[in-house]
Order: C-alpha cells, then sequence, then structure tokens
C-alpha cells in the first residue's frame, strides 16, 4: 500500500506543479485577465492634441489609441511578408502595421510621409540601404524610429516617469520593435503599449517587460510640423466616432467625458 501513496502523492504534486507553472505563464504573457487604470486614478493629467487633423471631433492622440486598439481586437496573424503596393491585407500584420493603421484612423497617410522623407533625406535612412522601396520601407522599425525622430517630440525613456507617458505616444524596443501608448495604466500607473509580436492580447502590460529596451519615445505633435509635410488619406470614408458605438467600445472614457 505504502507505493501506492508514493504513486499518488507524486501524481498529485506533478499535477499541481503543472497547473502552477501554467497560471504563472499565462498571468506573464498577459492571457489572464487583469484589472487597468485609469490616468486620473493617479492624478496624471491625460495629454490631449491641439490638431483633430481629419475633423471628426476627436484630438489626434485619441485617434491613434483607437486606431491602434481597432488593430489590436482586429487581431491579425503576425506576418511580416513583402506585398507590391506595400500595404498588407487587414488581417495580416506586424508591429509596424499598427501604427500606420493608428495614424490612419487620424486622418494621415503615415506611408507617403514616411516615403517622401525618404526620398529627399535617404542618406538618414540606413535601413534603407540607399534605394528605397515604397512597399516596404515604411513597415521597418528603424525607418520608422528615424522618422519620429525627426517629425515626433523625443521624451523621456524613464517608464517610471509615469505622467510623460501619454496615450498615443510611439515607443520603439531597440531597432526590432514598436508599438503605441494605450491609455490604460497598470497598478503602479505604467502605461500598457498596444502592439503586435503575435501574443494572443495585443493591448497588454508590457512596457517595462519587452526585450530589447527601450530605444525611443516619441509624440507626434502636428501643430509643430509643416503643414506641407503633412500628408491626408484621401479618397477615404472617415468615420465619425463621437456618437458611435465603436467608439464606445475603443474608447470608453473619452465617450463618458464627452457625454457629460
Amino acid at each position: 500500500m505504502k507505493p501506492i501513496r508514493k504513486t499518488k502523492l507524486f501524481g498529485f504534486l506533478f499535477f499541481a506543479g503543472c497547473l502552477l507553472a501554467s497560471v504563472y505563464l499565462a498571468n506573464y504573457f498577459n492571457m489572464l485577465p487583469k484589472e487597468y487604470y485609469s490616468a486620473e486614478e493617479f492624478g496624471i493629467q491625460t495629454v490631449t492634441s491641439s490638431v483633430d487633423f481629419n475633423n471628426n471631433g476627436i484630438d489626434d492622440y485619441r485617434d491613434i489609441v483607437i486606431g491602434a486598439r481597432m488593430d489590436a481586437e482586429n487581431k491579425p496573424k503576425y506576418d511580416g511578408s513583402y506585398h507590391a503596393g506595400g500595404y498588407p491585407p487587414e488581417d495580416i500584420g506586424v508591429c509596424t502595421d499598427v501604427v500606420w493603421r493608428a495614424f490612419k484612423n487620424a486622418g494621415y497617410n503615415l506611408k507617403e510621409m514616411i516615403d517622401e522623407d525618404i526620398n529627399n533625406h535617404t542618406d538618414l535612412y540606413p535601413r534603407v540601404g540607399g534605394t528605397p522601396d515604397p512597399n516596404i520601407d515604411f513597415r521597418r522599425v528603424p525607418n520608422l524610429k528615424v522618422f519620429f525622430e525627426r517629425y515626433g517630440v523625443s521624451l523621456t525613456l524613464d517608464p517610471s516617469e509615469t505622467a510623460q507617458w501619454q496615450p498615443g505616444d510611439i515607443v520603439t524596443f531597440g531597432d526590432k520593435h514598436i508599438a503605441i501608448i494605450s491609455d490604460r495604466r497598470n497598478k503602479n500607473g505604467i502605461p500598457y503599449i498596444i502592439h503586435n509580436g503575435g501574443q494572443p492580447r495585443r493591448e497588454e502590460d508590457a512596457l517595462t517587460r519587452y526585450r530589447p529596451e527601450i530605444s525611443g519615445h516619441f509624440r507626434f505633435d502636428a501643430s509643430k510640423i509643416n503643414e506641407a509635410d503633412l500628408i491626408p488619406i484621401e479618397n477615404e470614408a472617415i468615420m465619425n466616432f463621437s456618437n458611435n458605438r465603436r467608439l464606445k467600445k475603443y474608447f470608453p472614457m473619452y465617450v463618458w467625458r464627452i457625454s457629460l
């Protein structure tokens, strides 16, 4: 009887260990639901843009977050394959596709803006290799980093300076990954990021966990950029979210504010 008891005990301990390991991994990879917080709960004032580029009643930074969140909810398959014309289908993408889709929601043609700057200043873009390729250049992290260094406001790289991290900001990790800062924050006030690394949850508490470490933090302030350098999305039906169910889904706090 004793060997049987030992076998049962070993089986129970093995099962319990596997269960604990599964829960740990699920929590580490943000597969389990987590409570998140707003900036106001930490006494942090949310920065809004003075620009509403697509004239839909929502400032640029909120539009960028909404666009990034829509891509996150769509969960495109992680696929960085080359596409003639540049744009991949909506059901596939990589981290850089989150960014141009987010900017598209604010009315900006980020691809054309990057292509134009690369054409005029090719030597500043080391990832281009001397020969611009509009089909892929705007989907490469090093190129996006150079573009935002030139046209964005560079901000702190320290996540502990929580008030400096605002919804709609752009963050790069080395020269391998890029993300949009969310309006959601963890229990320490550090913001979530919206990104595509092929992970189950595309909006997650991963700003301080992602490797390589943070290499850039930018805010795209269109009011400080020459109007000639801002290229709008044309022939697109830009939706007015101000009284739309999709806004309530993707940016509920904003709807609460404008409904007062």
